[in-house]
């Protein structure tokens, strides 16, 4: 008999201690490193093998807690590839449900419309993701995108504002193929078949894009402008836009703010008040409103516009209504604030 109870005390004990290790291992959070911890789970890594690596940089207790929460929890088909970053004690619980979900440390970076490949390269190195240098390298291999713009000679236009997230191991190459990849994505089939159907290939549609981008301020607009510039292309008429000029000051390093008379003479292929027609390839990277608007202008019958100073234009006609509309926004608005 006392032979029995001593068994039945062993074996409760026992019970206890493996229930209290299995509770301190799943359950208890647990961090056993300083500051952050950053862990790459390979591809095809077993739950095993997972274990045993966040167990090697202190985020578990021990691998087969980790196990056991993943098989407790089911989750031992969903684990997902990755780098991700730990800093906070948690439970064996709580890192399998990370790793099922797939909640991969990334670094945000945002590219707004309009930014040349030498402003998005200045972002990139603020950001402190590398240097610029090695982004304005990666912006001109033209390879990208031979397949839809043969004539490409650096990849300005074709690098899609938006916002990135990118692991701690991106480089500015992976990046750049990223942004190529969305702008295919945006410029899509309806866009395609819209730029045949006004004469344009895609190189003339982004090109037309991006000088929709850099004049529109205000969103309603953006089409307005475009059936501007269509007309003016039907008739032969100089495009004469001032941000094409920028461009050109910008490619020379002479840009500093303003734009002369002089500046609208400069001998350069960009330059839309000396050149009739397009300019030879995009001046900035457009957004997808601007890519729609290029390739479906408003059917409007106005050749000329001028700002309002306030984001919006006035447009015109005739030639005489649109100096009566600088005479008013432009010569006595300027007038009015100095005196």
């Amino acid at each position: 008999m006392k032979k029995a109870l001593l068994l039945l005390l062993f074996v409760v004990v026992v019970v206890a201690a493996s229930t209290f290790w299995l509770w301190r291992g799943v359950a208890l959070p647990y961090r056993g490193f300083q500051g952050e911890q950053f862990v790459v789970i390979e591809t095809g890594s077993s739950v095993a093998a997972i274990g045993r690596t966040l167990h090697e940089a202190g985020v578990v207790r021990d691998a087969r807690s980790f196990q056991i929460a993943a098989r407790i929890t089911r989750a031992e088909t969903r684990m997902q590839a990755g780098e991700y970053r730990f800093a906070e004690p948690a439970t064996a619980y709580e890192i399998v449900d990370r790793i099922a979900r797939g909640d991969v440390y990334a670094r945000p970076i945002t590219f707004p419309e309009g930014r040349t490949a030498a402003e998005m390269a200045a972002i990139f190195e603020a950001r402190g993701f590398g240097p610029g240098a090695g982004f304005l390298a990666a912006a001109g291999n033209v390879s990208r995108v031979a397949a839809f713009d043969p004539e490409a000679r650096d990849l300005e236009g074709y690098l899609f504002p938006s916002t990135y997230l990118l692991p701690r191991s991106a480089t500015a190459a992976i990046l750049v193929g990223q942004m190529v990849q969305s702008f295919e994505r945006a410029f899509d089939a309806d866009l395609r078949a819209a730029a045949s159907a006004v004469g344009f290939s895609m190189r003339e549609a982004v090109t037309m894009a991006s000088l929709v981008e850099e004049e529109a301020q205000i969103p309603d607009e953006r089409p307005i402008i475009s059936g501007v510039y269509h007309n003016r292309l039907k008739i032969g008429m100089g495009l004469q836009c001032d941000a094409t000029v920028i461009y050109a000051m910008q490619r020379a390093g002479t840009w500093n703010g303003n734009i002369t008379r002089a500046d609208l003479a400069m001998d350069s292929p960009y330059n839309t008040y000396r050149y009739r027609g397009l300019p030879p390839g995009p001046i900035a990277n457009p957004g997808l409103a601007s890519l729609d608007a290029a390739v479906k202008p408003a059917d409007v019958p106005y050749l000329y516009y001028v700002s309002r100073n306030d984001g919006s234009h006035a447009f015109a006609t005739t030639l005489d209504e649109h100096n009566r509309n600088v005479q008013q926004y432009q010569v006595q608005y300027f007038r009015d604030r100095r005196n």
